[in-house]
């Protein structure tokens, strides 16, 4: 009886353990079942009226539980305690200190710069405001002490001393002893540094056959005069300049406290625009830099880049996605106002247009127009003018050609700037940079001056190549393009900074990046002096006058072009010959090596293809074979009794009348490539048979596609041989009438093949967007193309009654914008990440699609709430958009407009 004791209740035993252990535990569940009935208010007012009834050792207990297993956010004291404590806390740092505070957070800077802490510590110096400063004026006393230490004047001892007497307390003599020894030491170890530092430099400058000074007359060269007075200037070490030394070293000494305890603050130097301090050496003078265009067309333009030398600015910009107006701008960015000695433009194209941009080739029939001739006129007024040497070269063979010519003609009386291009022929992809170029003999070719000539050499023989192995690199890396040379950038001077000093030290010098960048742009100036002096020391003779520039330049031109014209006419048909040749090879290794084995197998009953894809594959290749072949003959024939007087033209308009058979190859060409890989994954043995002769030696690393690509590379090659034959043919000539024909029918077959490699690659990419994005709509439409891809932020406007200074903006999601021809494509934009793996994957969710002409176009002035945005607005829909800089917006705002114009014109 006694183990069954009860305590207020005959239901809860006292001395059985076990038996209370039970009846807890079967109260428990049935309260926490009575806990999963309830609703949630029941519930918290359950726990309300448990937590009234807890100890406080009870709820300690709850709160140890809940921060193990939720943890705290930390919480910035200053937007926790009152202001008028976070001030008393600040006002015990020191002026620098409160400055390294302002840079953590905005609730800092805020506090930080409040009145109250400045004001004592400039009336502590006897600095008063010249105003009062109104009420809504923030940091009045802090830019008044940052301005009053800025401009204080300060005394070394010694100037104290004579104008103040001496302030300091009276040493002994052997003190001063010691203290003049000293002085006396460190101006005799600042002087010999000196000396050390002019010898040095008078051994890198000296020829090697002469003695250094300036009695020596024998093998005196002209230039020494003037290296020795150079080394003056820099070392500065004549005897005015050493008194001065004497002087700077005294100062240099480490300065006395005054007696009042005052600091001694020194003199801050002026900068100029770039950052740099500079000596105010009259010697000192600005150049002028040479300066790049590179298009994104370019195969491989990541190598032409790489190839660009120190000193030169290069800008790459996209073919696609942008107009004039804007590749103007990004130009004029990159100059920064300063013209350059030379321009460079490296894009698409051939004998008789620029390339420049996607839809705008520059050619004799659009230089006039208004945004054409206003985009040239602009982009000459960047370069400096002939007399200082100043020219305009485009890495495209316009020289190639009378229309060419004609151009370079055009530009130049439009911009009064000499313009000059390649003149050389040569077959395959951008062997005519390397050529000879127009204009007269100078020290250097304008490839030598933008590119390392090693590098542009080897990435012009190997430009097919490199595309094809960076084609797959941009598609797989896409996604880090954008971050990566800021990232890097800034991990590199950020680690110099962090391993050279102190965290204190790189709060406090926050432009040191913004110097080193400074410095790292005069060092390349510097590297690039040589170069400039070399240019303009050219005889001024070898320039043509400005008022004489067309007519001067075309009469040399048109007297060295009678001279040559026999010989460069001969030079481009042997070239058609060469080249024509080289072509005809690589056709016949597809019959010998391919063709012919799998015929003979089939004949011997011991097939690897069937007779029909035999004939689908090879048979419009052989015919093609013979036709050439027949040409080359022609050709062969021809050039062995060659004479000024013969001609070729009659030739090629034979061999035109004949296209036939390229024809019903392209026509094929899909068919062909899709039979090839069917084959491949269907028969074992064709699989083998390619195995072994694709990309061996005898094929010259090639494999069957890859072979079948030469015959559209190839008119290509046959307009600018065939431009270049009827340049340097006389007007009076009997063959001019025929090469006019052939160049015409040629053109007219190269469009046609153009067409069909349009058509394809529009294709293609209209289905990878819409492979990409989930629910798309079916995008293929004749004549619809891409034009850009913008990411922007979609932001929501909290309360659109306000004026646009003061709205306030919520950023929703992200944004991809498909900007076509005729249409714009809204997407959603996310971010996935796969576990263990650095890179991401994009997702696009369709939104909606706005035909051009019923969108309108509205701009967000900048604010401080808001930057760089946007509204576009639909039929059904609007979307307040930002870019993350400024100048994606003007590019994209650009481009959008002008293909809104085109739509609305169409």
């Amino acid at each position: 009886a006694e183990s069954y004791r009860t305590r207020f209740s005959a239901w809860t035993p006292i001395s059985n353990k076990s038996l209370n252990k039970q009846l807890f535990q079967e109260r428990v569940a049935l309260i926490s079942h009575w806990f999963d009935l309830w609703t949630d208010k029941q519930r918290q007012e359950f726990l309300f009226t448990i937590f009234l009834r807890c100890s406080k050792s009870q709820l300690r207990c709850v709160q140890d539980w809940f921060s193990e297993r939720i943890h705290m956010a930390k919480v910035d004291f200053s937007t926790v305690l009152p202001r008028f404590i976070s001030l008393y806390i600040f006002s015990f740092l020191s002026p620098k200190d409160l400055c390294a505070a302002a840079q953590v957070s905005w609730p800092w800077k805020f506090l930080t710069e409040q009145d109250c802490l400045w004001m004592p510590k400039c009336i502590r110096f006897g600095w008063f405001l010249p105003y009062t400063p109104a009420d809504n004026e923030f940091g009045a006393w802090k830019h008044h002490y940052i301005a009053c230490v800025s401009t204080l004047d300060w005394l070394t001892p010694r100037e104290a001393a004579a104008i103040y007497d001496t302030l300091n307390e009276p040493k002994t003599e052997e003190e001063d002893e010691l203290e003049e020894t000293q002085r006396e030491k460190c101006i005799r170890r600042i002087i010999w540094e000196k000396i050390i530092l002019r010898k040095k430099e008078l051994f890198k400058v000296r020829p090697p056959w002469v003695s250094g000074t300036r009695c020596s007359s024998l093998l005196k060269p002209k230039c020494q005069p003037r290296l020795s007075q150079t080394v003056r200037e820099r070392v500065g070490l004549h005897e005015a300049l050493e008194k001065q030394l004497v002087l700077a070293s005294l100062d240099a000494l480490p300065k006395r406290s005054n007696i009042s305890g005052r600091h001694s603050y020194p003199l801050f130097s002026k900068k100029n625009g770039h950052g740099v301090y500079k000596n105010g050496d009259s010697s000192s003078y600005s150049f002028q830099p040479h300066f790049i265009l590179i298009s994104s067309r370019i195969p491989a333009y990541e190598m032409v880049v790489e190839s660009v030398k120190v000193g030169v600015i290069s800008v790459v910009y996209e073919h696609s996605g942008i107009t004039l107006e804007s590749l103007l701008y990004l130009i004029e960015k990159a100059l920064e106002g300063r013209k350059v000695q030379s321009m460079g433009i490296f894009s698409d194209g051939d004998s008789r247009e620029i390339n420049l941009l996607q839809g705008c080739k520059i050619g004799i029939k659009n230089l006039l127009r208004p945004d054409v001739r206003n985009f040239w006129e602009k982009l000459g007024s960047y370069v400096a003018a002939e007399e200082e040497g100043g020219h305009v070269d485009i890495f495209v063979p316009l020289g190639a050609s009378e229309a060419g010519m004609e151009v370079l003609s055009q530009l130049a009386q439009l911009t009064g700037t000499f313009f000059t291009a390649p003149t050389g022929i040569a077959t395959g992809s951008y062997q005519h940079i390397l050529s000879d170029w127009l204009g007269p003999p100078r020290k250097r070719a304008p490839p030598s001056i933008y590119f390392s000539q090693s590098k542009l050499q080897t990435w012009s023989s190997l430009t097919d190549f490199l595309e094809d192995s960076l084609k797959p690199v941009r598609k797989q890396l896409r996604p880090l393009f954008k971050e990566l040379q800021k990232s890097i950038s800034g991990r590199m001077i950020g680690q110099l900074m962090f391993d050279t000093m102190s965290v204190a030290h790189v709060l406090n010098n926050q432009e040191t990046a913004q110097a080193l960048a400074d410095g790292l742009m005069e060092l390349s100036e510097e590297s690039s002096e040589g170069n400039i002096t070399e240019d303009n020391s050219q005889d001024p003779k070898s320039s043509l006058s400005k008022n004489d520039l067309n007519l001067e330049a075309l009469l040399k031109l048109e007297s060295k072009l009678q001279m040559d014209s026999a010989e460069k006419r001969t030079r481009v048909v042997r070239e058609l010959l060469q080249s024509e040749r080289k072509y005809v090879q690589m056709l016949e290794i597809v019959r010998d090596i391919y063709a012919t084995p799998l015929k003979a197998a089939l004949s011997s009953n011991r097939a690897i293809l069937s007779a029909v894809n035999i004939h689908i594959i090879f048979s419009d290749v052989l015919q093609i074979l013979s036709l050439n072949r027949g040409f080359l003959d022609n050709l062969r024939d021809r050039l062995q009794e060659w004479s000024p007087a013969h001609c070729v033209g009659e030739i090629v308009i034979k061999f035109g009348s004949q296209l036939n058979t390229y024809t019903n190859f392209f026509n094929n060409y899909p068919v062909v490539l899709k039979t090839i890989e069917k084959c491949r994954e269907m028969t074992p043995a064709f699989r083998a048979f390619l195995k072994r002769h694709d990309k061996t030696i005898v094929t010259k690393m090639l494999s069957l596609p890859e072979l079948l690509l030469y015959p559209s590379r190839r008119f290509e090659e046959y307009i600018n041989l065939l431009y270049a034959l009827r340049l340097h043919t006389p007007a009076e000539h009997i063959d001019r009438g025929d090469l006019t024909t052939a160049v015409d029918q040629i053109k007219k077959y190269k469009s046609y093949i153009d067409q069909m490699k349009q058509n394809i690659s529009m294709k293609d990419q209209l289905s990878d967007i819409q492979r990409i994005i989930r629910g798309c709509p079916m995008l293929s439409e004749v004549n619809r193309y891409l034009i850009r891809i913008q990411e922007v932020a979609q932001l929501h406007c909290c309360d659109e009654e306000i004026s646009f200074p003061l709205r306030l903006y919520e950023h929703i999601r992200d944004l991809s914008l498909f900007l076509f021809n005729d249409t714009l494509l809204v997407s959603s934009r996310g971010t996935s990440h796969t576990p263990f793996e650095r890179t991401s994957k994009t997702n696009y969710q369709f939104i909606a699609s706005v035909a051009l002409h019923r969108i309108f176009v509205e701009d967000i002035p900048d604010s401080k709430y808001v930057k760089n945005a946007f509204i576009l607005q639909g039929p059904k829909h609007q979307w307040i958009c930002a870019t993350e800089v400024e100048d994606d917006k003007f590019l994209w705002l650009s481009v959008l407009q002008n293909a809104i114009k085109s739509s609305m014109e169409k």
